[in-house]
């Protein structure tokens, strides 16, 4: 039937297009009258009669196709004009008469292909061949039948929407083209319609946009459809041509499923002994939606499961681990009942029902019963006190343990001996009970840490340890002290109540209540006319001057016996003495100058040290006075001649002529210079001796009148030595011990040697004392006086 009406079409064309033809002949003769008519009036410019050629595509006849006719108002029809063209398919699909101008086509035309032709028509003199008008250019247009279907260019096409969503919503747009011309008929105007699935989904005739026909899509059941969508052109009209194409829309998922536990009750078992983070067992919900809508968490809801146990969530499998939390006990309870839920972690606003996208399973979990060792109570440690004079074997404590397993076990006890290597306590093996081994002593340790070990009776291996802390609880069993040495200073012109010094003292016990000290001068000092104590109650006590017009001539140092007592109980006291030092002071108050000897030695040292000090300068000096005296009594001298050190050098002649004119033969300067003893005041003598202890001087002085000896030439002699000993780099090893047994320069026996010289022998000292050591060199030659020295020595 089509085709048919495309014959009918056809020729209803060609009717068109001879009556088209018909009018341009008709408008050639009135425009010929017309012409003729006007030549007379003017002459006019020739020019060609013809329109725009159409010829219809797909012509199927026999016969050349007539298309139209060109003329020229010259022609005056005697053949005397020759018509050509030329262009696109000129001689080959158009042809032309030369004589009439009628053009046909010869072959079959697509518009489809090329919609016209641009060709040129040119009239010339038959004779002369000469052009008679200008070449004009004229269209052929193609004219377009419907015959071309629509087609879908980018199928197949694959769209999506989610389940669940409301009638009309859109899901993509399909498009089909049709090749025929959009501007002549209905041959492209399309059309769509749905040929399958029209019951869930449409689609919008002019636009082609595909939407929901349903809005209980849901993916659980069918997750993905199959659409046939048709395009007709002449806008659907009969004998329209079609074509179709295959949709595939895929339905999405919502979270519109909630998690379900296939089992309202699991069990597992797990002993009791199981570390903690230890797996009970694992269960999983499961959830009809896919991807993360099927994402969930895990809870415990019940108090006690979630103090005992911990749930997780494995992300690859999406399964709750149940894991120990807190250490299990069979004795306490068997049995736990945990319930266990289920919650999606992404809920989708539009299905917000909290009570249905949850769900929950019990969990039984089963206890079983493990061999354990010992448990103390109390279970975090234990901490017991002790007097620091208890006596040996006194009971300080006892620890408690059992056995959580069964009633009545028995239980035995020890002390780790690597947390007790003193073996200070003692425990009953039977009773936990924890003894004294050996006295205690706050003092040295005031805190002990053992840790006792207990076990069963009847099977050792089931061992459980507990740290006993033991405090050792203060008496007051040490004296006070004073805090340090105390030493002071005053000057010369103090004056009476002026505070010289501050004293504390230190306590090595620990009253619970605080120490408390009382401060009061020793009974010995209790005359003191120098100097007042005066308590100032918070555990110190200031000393003040008595009197003025201290004279460190006089007496430079001041001891002052000092008693302390604590507040015990009992009261414990102790006696300290501080020394004072005169000093001499500028207008100003500032110390300028004490004794210096005396103050360096009593700030160096205190009273015990200083005495036993005393003793070996006694032993010293007794040591040089038996040096001495042998030196004196030797029958001869060897002494050993050494150029590069003259201290040491003797000479020794025979030589009995000649007198004083001998000493020439003899360089004498080099032994003089060994002798040239520099001179001491007798001043500064009596000073340094007044400087010295009491019984020091008295010795030194001589005869109890107080007089001073003068031993000038003795300390000038061994002074020299020390510095000559000191300044020398070539000495003899620091442990060597020298001697000066010098016996002065005024001997009354004559000399059988023509050279005045002492006799002396000298080693270096190494002893090298500070301070101290000049002040024992002037003892040393005070109590070795000079001596005649013997004939021949």
């Amino acid at each position: 039937m089509a085709a048919c009406w495309t014959g009918r079409a056809l020729a209803l064309l060609v009717a068109l297009g001879m009556l088209h033809c018909w009018g341009l002949a008709s408008c050639h003769a009135e425009r010929t009258s017309a012409l003729v008519e006007s030549r007379a009036r003017e002459r006019v410019k020739r020019g060609w009669v013809w329109n725009q050629f159409f010829v219809v595509e797909e012509y199927t006849g026999t016969e050349p196709l007539y298309v139209g006719k060109i003329h020229s108002d010259s022609d005056e029809g005697d053949g005397s004009i020759k018509y050509t063209i030329s262009g696109e398919g000129a001689g080959t699909i158009f042809i032309i008469d030369e004589v009439t101008g009628d053009i046909h086509a010869t072959e079959r035309l697509d518009r489809e292909e090329k919609a016209f032709y641009t060709l040129r028509a040119q009239a010339r003199d038959r004779q002369t061949d000469a052009p008679l008008e200008p070449e004009s250019e004229f269209v052929i247009k193609v004219q377009d039948i419907n015959d071309s279907e629509p087609k879908f260019l980018e199928g197949p096409y694959i769209g999506s929407v989610a389940e669940l969503s409301p009638i009309g919503t859109s899901v993509m747009k399909v498009i089909a083209a049709d090749a025929d011309d959009l501007t002549y008929g209905s041959s492209a105007r399309i059309v769509y319609s749905v040929l399958d699935g029209e019951k869930f989904f449409t689609v919008d005739r002019q636009t082609g946009v595909i939407r929901t026909a349903v809005a209980d899509l849901d993916r659980e059941t069918q997750d993905r459809y199959e659409l046939v969508v048709k395009a007709t052109d002449m806008a659907g009209q009969m004998g329209g041509l079609s074509g179709s194409t295959t949709v595939t829309i895929v339905i999405t998922d919502v979270n519109d499923n909630p998690p379900r536990f296939p089992q309202k009750m699991y069990q597992f078992s797990i002993s009791e002994g199981a570390a903690i983070g230890t797996s009970v067992g694992r269960v999983m919900a499961t959830d009809d939606d896919m991807g993360e809508n099927t994402d969930m968490s895990y809870l415990i809801k019940d108090e006690e499961g979630g103090e005992l146990f911990r749930v997780s969530t494995d992300g690859d499998t999406q399964e709750a681990v149940i894991s120990i939390r807190k250490p299990l006990d069979f004795e306490k309870k068997r049995i736990h009942n945990v319930v266990v839920e289920a919650v999606n972690k992404h809920v989708d606003p539009r299905f917000v029902d909290l009570g249905s996208f949850r769900d929950q399973t019990i969990v039984r979990i089963s206890i079983s019963d493990t061999d354990e060792p010992p448990i103390f109570f109390p279970p975090a440690g234990v901490l017991l006190e002790v007097q620091e004079d208890a006596k040996q074997g006194a009971i300080v404590g006892a620890v408690t343990a059992k056995d959580p397993d069964m009633d009545n076990v028995p239980v035995r006890y020890s002390i780790d001996q690597s947390t007790d290597q003193e073996q200070i306590f003692n425990i009953d093996t039977v009773s936990g009970a924890i003894t004294l081994g050996k006295i205690l002593d706050r003092e040295t340790a005031g805190w002990h840490n053992i840790t006792v070990t207990a076990v069963e009776a009847d099977n050792q291996s089931m061992a459980s340890q507990a740290a006993v802390s033991i405090r050792i609880l203060d008496v007051n069993d040490n004296p006070p002290e004073l805090a340090t040495p105390y030493e002071a200073s005053i000057c010369e012109d103090a004056k009476p109540g002026q505070l010289i010094h501050t004293i504390s003292v230190v306590d090595r016990d620990e009253p619970q209540s605080g120490h408390r000290f009382y401060f009061t001068l020793a009974p010995e000092a209790s005359n003191n006319r120098h100097f007042t104590l005066w308590d100032i109650k918070d555990n110190t006590a200031g000393i003040r001057t008595q009197r003025s017009g201290f004279n460190r001539q006089e007496q430079n140092v001041y001891l002052l016996p000092i008693l302390v007592v604590d507040s015990g109980p009992p009261a414990l006291s102790t006696t300290g003495t501080l020394t004072i030092h005169v000093c001499g002071c500028d207008p100003d108050g500032a110390i300028q100058s004490c004794s210096a000897t005396a103050f360096a030695m009593a700030t160096a040292l205190s009273p015990g040290a200083l005495i036993a000090l005393l003793v070996c300068v006694l032993i010293l000096v007794v040591l040089v006075l038996l040096i001495l005296t042998l030196k004196r009594h030797r029958k001869g001298q060897r002494i050993c001649e050494d150029e590069e050190d003259m201290r040491d050098n003797v000479i020794k002649y025979n030589d009995e002529g000649g007198g004083e004119q001998d000493t020439e033969a003899y360089d004498m300067s080099a032994l003089r210079s060994l002798y040239d003893f520099p001179e001491v005041k007798r001043s500064d003598t009596a000073s340094d001796l007044r400087s010295l202890p009491q019984w020091v001087q008295t010795r030194v002085g001589g005869c109890g009148d107080g007089g001073v000896a003068d031993f000038s030439l003795f300390n000038g002699y061994i002074r020299k030595k020390v510095e000559q000993a000191d300044g020398d780099p070539s000495v003899p090893p620091y442990d060597s011990f020298q001697t000066y047994a010098f016996e002065g320069n005024s001997s009354p026996a004559l000399s059988l040697s023509s050279i005045r010289t002492l006799s002396t022998t000298s080693e270096q000292d190494f002893s090298y004392l500070s301070d101290w050591g000049p002040r024992f060199r002037q003892l040393a030659g005070y109590y070795a006086p000079g001596k005649p020295e013997e004939e021949g020595s």
